[in-house]
């Protein structure tokens, strides 16, 4: 019998700034929400884009940095799997979610892009979990390559 598999890839834009709390274990919990959008016929047999929004939990060291980088509009990747809950509301209705939880997340704007243009806009470095010795952000600002192009192929 094969195993069961839950996992999910998603890339897209976050909808608003992250919200990063901590658990009482101190424990670091960013939440976000991130807009994918899919392609849909409508009526008309014309293509419109759908958009598909998504609630992704963070946790630990990844949440701190997130939170400390992203905003609003900006593009994420987001590597994980999905998990149900269910829990009972104020007014006594049994209410449910599917949510993801975070394993990897990658910043994919590079300088410039985004919301605003303004890339990359750290104040300081953060904190290790230690708290002693800052983390090394130089990874977060530089751009990804460029892609090669049809000169660049070796054939």
């Amino acid at each position: 019998m094969p195993a069961d598999l839950n996992r999910v890839t998603l890339i897209g834009r976050l909808t608003r700034d992250p919200e990063l709390r901590h658990a009482r274990s101190g424990d670091a919990i960013a939440s976000l929400r991130i807009a994918v959008n899919g392609r849909a016929r409508d009526e008309g047999g014309q293509w419109i884009d759908k958009p598909n929004f998504f609630d992704v939990s963070v946790f630990g060291r990844q949440a701190e940095t997130v939170a400390n980088y992203m905003a609003k509009g900006r593009r994420i990747g987001i590597d994980g799997r999905l998990q149900w809950r269910e829990w009972e509301a104020q007014d006594g209705t049994k209410r449910q979610s599917v949510d993801v939880v975070a394993n990897d997340v990658f910043f994919l704007d590079s300088r410039g892009e985004g919301e605003g243009g303004s890339g990359w806009q750290a104040q300081a470095a953060p904190a290790s979990p230690g708290g002693d010795l800052p983390v090394d952000t130089s990874d977060l600002s530089s751009p990804a390559p460029a892609p090669a192009g049809d000169d660049d192929i070796p054939f």
